[in-house]
């Protein structure tokens, strides 16, 4: 928002549509909240406005225990920007601080610790650490309130360096000691609760945020037609699904399960993990793979000022652009695809998991195997794949390409670049790159142009390539609204 005068309007309505793109606080009562905190709108004068939750934690304020700040859907700036500051946090936000430090974070950007330290300070109020610990707080926050662990085991999951270090900051954030957390309720109304409270089924049960509609039964139809069995299922009928599928994560194995129906601004999912170090980085990759940083009002403001997009957007509001749950596994699913229609795709990539994926150590159900990792792909004979001898090449290369770094698709890679040293591996045609680009690296303003259902879509839409200009910076959430088209074209109308 342009001003702290629209912000404090945004507050004084309420207004949901800005939760995770700003926060404040009231000096009057040492706390910060969300936008659509339900509590009374504070006095002008009273309130100062933050750009991350970290930022009003390291201005003093504690975390509103109604509206639960820290359980917001994230910025879709960080997702819309390809600048440094853009790519670190979406590093923090994937675990990297936790798990590497400043250095390694600095390192992945290709910045001085130093230089990233200032750009963040400049542009979001607080540095690499005091995110990473805004975040961890959260992470012990959930395990405090959905499971049964000892504190001294939540500390070490939410990858505190010691059990001291995570108390203080509980009671820092929260203005609770961990055991007197754990005793709160896990949130408010249901409007703005954040956790499930039910631990039956094993696992840890979240409340994935989002903010404004969210088209479930597209992105449920889109993973579904693409499910690979071995490492993917989906269960139920059609407003009732539930997408479940293993994941490979720094520290072991995991399997997520998402339900398809929507609740107030959230979707319901239980992550099993081998190690529960991973439960940031599992439930980053669930954000991603559905889109749920995503502000839906911007790309509805854009898209749907165009005449051919309008009646699109009109009919499927709050439609989402799937992401990764796996990176690696995109880039090689997108490639081994890249000239085969869905079905095909399918098949190819569900006999390349029953050759090459680890098996489970204990199966669930149809999900027994990992995805293999670049690795395993990279000296692999690919024999057991009916496809051309050229195309097992160009899988050889580029999982070898990933493997060895020469081509990075983490969360704060160079979109630019990675697009770049994608198509000058053999065999990687501009189509391949694209989607990877789009869904891999989370890129917003991807026009796939080279697909043919897109074409198909914006032909049957009177929409020309020409008017992408127009549509910048959604051209991804255009490609979708055009794939849909299309599709509904070949289903016909409904008797």
């Amino acid at each position: 928002m342009a001003s702290d005068d629209s912000r404090y309007e945004a507050v004084g309505s309420r207004d949901a549509r800005f939760d995770g793109e700003f926060f404040f606080a009231v000096s009057t009562t040492g706390i910060y909240c969300r936008p659509s905190c339900p509590a009374t709108t504070p006095k002008r004068h009273n309130v100062t406005f933050f750009a991350t939750a970290a930022a009003a934690q390291g201005g003093g304020f504690r975390a509103c225990r109604r509206c639960r700040p820290d359980a917001v859907p994230g910025s879709a700036d960080w997702n819309a920007r390809a600048d440094l500051v853009g790519r670190a946090m979406r590093l923090i936000g994937d675990g990297v601080v936790d798990r590497e430090g400043v250095a390694g974070l600095a390192a992945r950007l290709g910045y001085s610790a130093r230089q990233v330290q200032r750009q963040l300070n400049a542009e979001v109020g607080a540095g690499p650490i005091a995110l990473a610990r805004a975040q961890r707080a959260h992470t012990a926050r959930v395990l405090l309130q959905t499971t049964t662990l000892q504190a001294a085991e939540i500390a070490f999951a939410a990858g505190f360096a010691s059990v001291r270090q995570f108390n203080d900051t509980v009671r820092k954030i929260y203005a609770l000691t961990p055991g007197q957390l754990r005793a709160a309720p896990p949130g408010g109304s249901s409007r703005f609760g954040s956790v499930a409270t039910a631990e039956g089924a094993g696992g840890v049960p979240l409340r994935l945020a989002h903010r404004g509609p969210y088209a479930a039964a597209e992105i449920f139809d889109h993973l579904g037609a693409r499910a690979l069995a071995g490492i993917e299922e989906m269960a139920g009928a059609r407003g009732s699904r539930t997408y479940r599928r293993t994941l490979r994560l720094p520290h072991g194995t995991g399997i997520a399960e998402v339900g398809e129906r929507t609740g107030d601004g959230w979707l319901e999912c239980r992550l099993h993990l081998g190690d529960l170090r991973d439960l940031t980085t599992a439930t980053q990759r669930m954000r991603r793979l559905f889109d749920l940083d995503a502000d839906p009002h911007a790309v509805a403001e854009r898209l749907g000022a165009d005449p051919a997009l309008a009646p699109l957007v009109a009919r499927t509001p709050g439609l989402r652009a799937p992401g990764a749950a796996d990176v690696h596994e995109l880039a090689v699913r997108a490639v081994l695809g890249q000239q085969v229609p869905v079905a095909a795709g399918r098949r190819l990539g569900s006999a390349l998991v029953q050759a090459y994926g680890a098996a489970l150590q204990v199966p669930s159900s149809t999900l027994t195997r990992t995805f293999p990792g670049p690795g395993d792909l990279a000296g692999a004979g690919l024999e057991e794949l009916a496809i051309p001898d050229a195309l097992r090449g160009t899988l050889r290369s580029v999982a070898a390409a990933l493997a060895d770094g020469r081509v990075r698709l983490d969360p704060g890679a160079d979109r630019d670049q990675a697009e770049k040293e994608l198509l000058s591996l053999p065999g990687v045609g501009p189509r391949a790159a694209a989607c990877i680009r789009m869904r891999a690296l989370g890129d917003p303003d991807v026009l796939l142009t080279g697909d043919a259902a897109v074409l198909a879509g914006m032909r049957h839409a009177g929409a020309e390539p020409v008017d992408a200009g127009a549509w910048r910076p959604w051209r991804t959430y255009a490609t979708h609204h055009f794939c849909n088209a299309a599709a509904e074209r070949r289903r016909g109308p409904v008797a």
